[in-house]
């Protein structure tokens, strides 16, 4: 299996050892992070919280262990059948992690159409990306930066049922954490830069942070 002629990955610079090493670290860290990150919100929201809230957030750490996870491997691996085959679920896991991520915030809002209707956008949105990303992998990759974005920035539309619902706090981490990834796909894209990778995952974890506070702060603010 090999990736479609004319792809940019096949005119792409092989990575130095040095920024396999740097881009290893941060997925790492993130990993380790997320893991003990996850291990304390799961046991604060069960012991506060009921089933919807708890259900949301393991869909919530699933998806955020499977976007650093496949991320991690598709990007250490070396160039071969096996990264190729991870690259697609690699991809698709970014549309699970923006689901995910909206999954435990969607629950506080007081207007249940508004609740609805978001997450059967979003999660509509994620899975249709998802297929075309297992499907026709190496297609549409330069569309799907754009879908990505676009994803992500769905919740606009309910900017005011998420201003009455959630706590200030938690609005601005969002706010925050979106613009990281917006602004790390700069670099994503700056293929000739070095450190390139590490530099977008460490964006990437940097908004990952930030989301992760905000549902933290939903969890224990609206108790």
């Amino acid at each position: 299996m090999s990736l479609p002629s004319g792809h940019p990955r096949l005119i792409k610079r092989p990575f130095s050892e040095g920024e396999l090493i740097a881009d290893g670290l941060v997925h790492a860290i993130a990993i380790v992070a997320a893991i003990i990150g996850l291990a304390v919100l799961i046991m604060l929201v069960v012991s506060k919280r009921g089933g919807i809230e708890v259900g949301a957030t393991i869909v919530y750490g699933f998806a955020l262990l499977a976007m650093l996870g496949f991320s991690c491997a598709y990007n250490l691996v070396p160039v071969s059948n096996l990264k190729w085959i991870l690259r697609r679920f690699d991809h698709s896991a970014i549309y699970l992690m923006i689901a995910g991520t909206y999954t435990p915030l969607i629950v506080f809002f007081d207007d249940g159409f508004w609740a609805w209707t978001l997450a059967i956008v979003v999660w509509s949105g994620a899975l249709f990306g998802i297929i075309v990303k297992l499907a026709l992998p190496g297609r549409f990759d330069r569309l799907s930066i754009i879908a990505y974005v676009a994803l992500g920035l769905v919740a606009l539309a309910a900017i005011e049922p998420m201003r009455r619902s959630l706590p200030p706090m938690t609005l601005w981490l969002v706010v925050i954490g979106g613009g990281l990834y917006i602004s790390g796909i700069a670099f994503y894209l700056w293929k000739s830069l070095k450190f390139h990778n590490a530099i977008w995952h460490g964006f990437v974890v940097s908004a990952v942070f930030c989301h992760f506070a905000a549902i933290t702060r939903a969890m224990v603010d609206t108790i």
